[in-house]
């Protein structure tokens, strides 16, 4: 291989795998040099340097003296035709590994700093018919990425692989496969950076969001507080018309949302969080871990939701566990329908 070719090589291999050229000739640099160090007769150290334009490559030997000091510099620069085996040996095996290192880590620097951030992908790997993958490949703009199962809503991306959606920067990672970046549909992070897309007002400071429960897929409660006495922060994220919440609502593939006003005091904020349920009275425990709340004999369904999914985020959203009764009940009358004590079940997004 002479200069020429090497150079045209490096050129090719840069462009296809959208590597720098700098990044390539310094990984040149390294496998040369461990091609070398392979030589039967080569000395203990060497510096391979190599000018860009020309591709020249020189080879500067050195021994090492008992106190560890490079000593005895020499060229020791192989002849024409031997260089070129070696610069052909080192394209077939070391040149090749280095590359996916420096593809790995360049994903890796790519992707760290979105850690936490939402990109567009699209599936590029479903289960097979009649099979279950525990994760799904999602192509993005400059690598892919992996959704174990524990990130997905249960069937929302599986009947199809067309269109692109949304995706939850969780985690990037190196390991001995490489970099892999794991995103998810199914974090609450999702849902507060699509609100941050939507909503100016929250960009700029004038709304907070404070905390958020989902149940991904079925419903999804946020609470908000403004730092704006002029802002209604319901409204701010709701948008003219419904617009702004719609548009997430769709991203979301149809999954309820409810706004509600954030509250300090608890027992306000559980009767926000409990919404659309009307609800009678709070009674905070002593310790402020737990609550009785109680609610019309009519409100108990629509408090409760269908398979308790009103209740649990309410008390996921307070931080509290809720005993959601009605008011025959706390009376002490026997009444239908009654609810089983609610756990929060999470944490304050």
């Amino acid at each position: 291989m002479n200069q020429s070719d090497m150079k045209e090589a490096i050129r090719m291999i840069a462009a296809d795998r959208g590597i720098s050229v700098d990044a390539l000739l310094q990984v040149l640099v390294e496998a040369l040099a461990t091609a070398y160090k392979k030589r039967p007769g080569s000395a203990e150290e060497v510096i391979v340097g190599l000018n860009p334009e020309s591709m020249d490559i020189t080879f500067t030997a050195y021994d090492v003296d008992g106190d560890g000091n490079w000593v005895n510099e020499r060229d020791d620069t192989p002849s024409r035709d031997e260089l070129g085996r070696i610069a052909a040996s080192t394209f077939r095996t070391v040149l090749s590994q280095r590359i996916r290192e420096v593809e790995y880590q360049g994903k890796y620097d790519q992707f760290k700093n979105k850690e936490g951030e939402i990109v567009a992908g699209r599936i590029r790997l479903m289960p097979d018919r009649g099979a279950e993958r525990k994760y799904l490949i999602i192509d993005m703009s400059g690598g892919e990425g992996i959704m174990p199962l524990s990130e997905q809503v249960p069937n929302e991306l599986r009947g199809s692989s067309d269109g692109t959606f949304k995706v939850f920067i969780v985690e990037v990672r190196q390991d001995d496969r490489g970099t892999q970046v794991v995103v998810s549909r199914s974090h609450p992070g999702l849902v507060f950076k699509l609100f941050q897309m939507e909503v100016p007002e929250i960009v700029n400071g004038q709304v907070s969001i404070m905390a958020i429960a989902r149940e991904p897929g079925q419903r999804c409660k946020i609470a908000v507080a403004s730092n704006d006495q002029r802002i209604d922060p319901i409204g701010a994220c709701v948008g003219g018309r419904g617009d702004r919440v719609k548009r997430v609502v769709t991203e979301l593939r149809g999954e309820k949302i409810d706004i509600v006003t954030y509250n300090e005091d608890k027992r306000s904020m559980i009767i926000n969080a409990m919404s659309p349920a009307k609800v009678s009275d709070v009674i905070i425990s002593e310790d402020g871990t737990q609550a009785d709340v109680i609610v019309p004999d009519f409100q108990l369904s629509l408090a409760i939701g269908r398979a308790g999914i009103n209740a649990k985020l309410a008390a996921q959203l307070c931080g509290l566990r809720l005993d959601v009764k009605s008011e025959s009940e706390a009376a002490g009358l026997t009444v239908e329908n009654t609810a089983a004590p609610v756990s929060d079940g999470g944490t304050n997004a």
